[in-house]
């Protein structure tokens, strides 16, 4: 039988992060680990996510993707700073400051308006903190697929060599063999090198599911990461895929740094890779959406489109 969780935290607590566990209240929403409120006895609280051994891997990656994001982030934008990451037993764990995250709506539009705004400022603030280029320090993970992140100094590259491709190879390798994706892939440097971005740190995983709004007048907070240094609308463009964020998110992003022109036809390219890890992860209509985007990419390209922005 499997040792309880709280009787494996309890002592590995007090040991690392000398707190007192007092109750361990299971929180819903991941698909990935098992995620937990720790209530502490000085009535203090932390959030911690637990998986099998296995899965320390993900956890570190998670945690330098999130003391990355916090170098450049500023108040009112939260970013919450590990507490410890390591193995309690046979639980691999990551515990995290409480986040007391509200539902937003439309009531909040303002809230959302500076998240936006929060994340331009911290992707601006970082231009310049990479000298190698694209990429990260290490390799992570993207859900929980392999995400490598090889630096290279040019932004085409990067993204065909280790992005598109690797999904590509994982759908050949599962017998799926998408129309067009090879001439894509060439293609793909020459569109992405004439739109002549800048390298700053993103989020990389920017769905809806990894933000979220504090209480009213306490700001906004990233979470979940996949860090890496890269064109920033990567992060725009995830941002409207799946649901997306309400518009005033994308209007307090374009009033701080508005993105070039030619944006639109590159989220399509950029949530490509995202609907191709999908595909890979969960099949089903996933398969049908990234064949959709690649024969609509290869037919702007044949019609002379590049993904080329203004001077700036």
């Amino acid at each position: 039988m499997a040792t309880p969780p709280q009787t494996l935290l309890a002592p590995w607590l007090a040991e690392r992060l000398d707190v007192r566990l007092s109750r361990l209240a299971p929180v819903g929403g991941g698909c990935i680990h098992q995620a937990w409120r720790l209530e502490l006895a000085d009535g203090r609280c932390l959030f911690a996510k637990t998986n099998r051994a296995e899965a320390l891997p993900l956890l570190e990656a998670e945690a330098a993707g999130l003391r990355a994001l916090g170098v450049w982030a500023r108040s009112p934008l939260q970013v919450p700073e590990p507490q410890v990451v390591g193995m309690a037993g046979a639980l691999a764990v990551l515990v995290l400051p409480w986040l007391d995250l509200h539902s937003g709506g439309g009531a909040r539009a303002q809230d959302w308006w500076e998240l936006g705004r929060g994340l331009a400022e911290l992707h601006r603030r970082s231009r310049g903190g990479s000298p190698r280029g694209y990429g990260f320090e290490a390799d992570n993970f993207i859900g929980s697929t392999p995400q490598p992140n090889t630096r290279h100094s040019d932004w085409g590259l990067f993204f065909a060599n280790c992005r598109i491709a690797p999904q590509l190879r994982r759908a050949a390798a599962a017998g799926r063999h998408l129309r067009g994706g090879e001439q894509l892939l060439a293609a793909l440097p020459a569109w992405l090198d004439a739109h002549r971005c800048e390298p700053v740190l993103v989020h990389g995983d920017l769905w809806s599911g990894n933000a979220g709004l504090l209480a009213p007048g306490a700001g906004a907070a990233l979470f979940d990461p996949s860090c890496h240094w890269a064109d920033r609308e990567v992060d725009l463009a995830m941002a409207g895929l799946f649901g997306g964020f309400p518009p005033a998110f994308f209007e307090g992003y374009q009033h701080t740094w508005p993105l070039p022109s030619g944006a639109g036809p590159r989220a399509t390219l950029y949530n490509l890779y995202h609907l191709l890890n999908h595909a890979n992860l969960f099949g089903g209509g996933y398969w049908g959406q990234a064949q959709a985007s690649i024969d609509r990419l290869l037919a702007a390209g044949e019609a002379g489109f590049s993904p080329r922005s203004q001077p700036r």
